[in-house]
């Protein structure tokens, strides 16, 4: 392998230690190699970090095991003061040879591929997108916390044949709570009190309510569905201060945060969700196509024979994958704008779960272009191009098909 590096390191990171090998010499001959053993205690760390900057290197590679890396990155961004190129890579592009399955070979191995430039990093944010990717996957799994247990409350209330989901399209909204609240401090509803806790349009359903909830609590069943709602409201104090946190954070990309808004169907959680996961210097991804494909929303390629066998999309980033399906969601309940109507036409063609999938591709390909290009969502200027670049497309593919004989017409007049 061609030599491009005259001094790089590989790492092999453990969840206690890790093993380090720095390869250095010139170019056209052959490298010498020294290996050390850190610990992954900050200790480790910062031994790890003043032998980098004593023998002056500048490239590091890893390995992307779990989340043994964080702490060692973290440790390693600021040598150098800052003049560090750190590549964080995917286990599976740095596959051992058979035979080389030691912690020291691995290392060895991680560096004389770097030396030979045949690694190519995984993307990272920068710090303070990071600190905001923290708050909002913890806020979507508080979220699902939250969910989970209203479920449990909601299975608890059958089994005491409290039957409010059947008249309550929310068991949650302010009428269900003063009743679970009313169920809590005396066991039982009766009609007078019940007029006092339903609120607004339920009114109208008062005696079929009354049905659903003519029953009692013991002292046992009270305290365990106070156990429960006290659960239930500390999770949504938490959701409350982690919004108050992520809208500090915002500030700091107010006009990332502006634009995004400005698509359809992109709220402000949502807003913040996907800067979390992509940020804002699209300069990282050299194309939508490679921004796709980290993803997960670029379809798969496996063509055998001429006989294409599966289109499945990969695993990529789940976190914006699924932002985005929730945003295109949103968007199809949306009428008259471009990309609810382009949601309809491709459903009829390629079924619910493809056309959500390439609406999602869509959403990320228009964010992607306006925050490279520093621009501003225009739903008129947006859906000329779209019609101009689908009629282009339609061209070609008439000339290709007028080639091989057929007849056809253009379908977009």
């Amino acid at each position: 392998m061609e030599a491009i590096l005259e001094i790089c390191c590989g790492l092999d990171v453990h969840r206690d230690n890790i093993v380090a090998c720095i390869t250095k010499g010139a170019l056209n001959c052959k490298p010498t190699s020294e290996i050390r053993k850190f610990s992954a205690l900050q200790h480790g760390l910062k031994s790890l970090k003043e032998w980098l900057e004593k023998e002056d290197c500048h490239h590091v590679a890893m390995e992307s095991t779990g989340v043994y890396w964080k702490p060692v990155y973290v440790a390693l961004e600021d040598a150098f003061e800052g003049d560090i190129e750190i590549l964080l890579v995917n286990a599976q592009k740095i596959k051992n040879v058979p035979g080389r399955k030691t912690d020291v070979k691995d290392s060895e191995w991680i560096a004389s591929l770097l030396r030979s430039g045949l690694l190519s990093g995984s993307f990272i944010p920068e710090k303070e997108v990071r600190k905001l990717r923290d708050l909002t996957r913890y806020r979507k799994s508080i979220v699902h916390e939250v969910s989970n247990q209203k479920n449990r409350i909601e299975k608890f209330l059958q089994s005491c044949g409290f039957k409010l989901s059947t008249f309550m399209s929310d068991v949650f909204g302010a009428s269900g709570r003063l009743i679970i609240n009313h169920l809590i401090d005396h066991g039982n509803v009766n009609v007078e009190e019940l007029d006092s806790l339903i609120k607004g349009v339920l009114r109208k359903k008062q005696s079929d309510i009354a049905l659903a909830i003519n029953g009692s609590l013991n002292e046992h069943e009270r305290s365990f569905l106070s156990m429960q709602m006290r659960h239930l409201l500390q999770m949504e104090e938490n959701i409350e201060e982690l919004d108050n946190s992520i809208d500090k954070y915002l500030e700091k990309f107010k006009e990332a945060e502006e634009t995004l808004d400005g698509i359809p169907g992109i709220s402000k959680v949502a807003a913040a969700a996907i800067i979390a996961e992509i940020g804002i210097d699209m300069s990282k991804f050299p194309d939508p196509e490679h921004i796709c494909s980290w993803a997960g929303l670029s379809p798969g390629c496996n063509e055998s024979a001429g006989k294409t066998k599966s289109t499945k999309t990969r695993h990529g980033n789940p976190y914006i994958k699924s932002i985005l399906c929730e945003v295109a969601w949103t968007v199809t309940r949306r009428k008259g704008t471009y990309l609810s109507n382009w949601y309809w036409k491709v459903k009829q063609r390629r079924g619910t779960k493809k056309a959500i999938i390439g609406l999602a591709r869509k959403i990320l390909v228009i964010i992607y272009t306006l925050l490279k290009e520093n621009l501003s969502y225009d739903e008129d200027k947006f859906t000329e191009i779209q019609v101009n670049h689908e009629k282009q497309r339609e061209k070609k593919l008439i000339r290709e098909l007028k080639k091989r004989g057929y007849m056809v017409e253009p379908l977009i007049a």
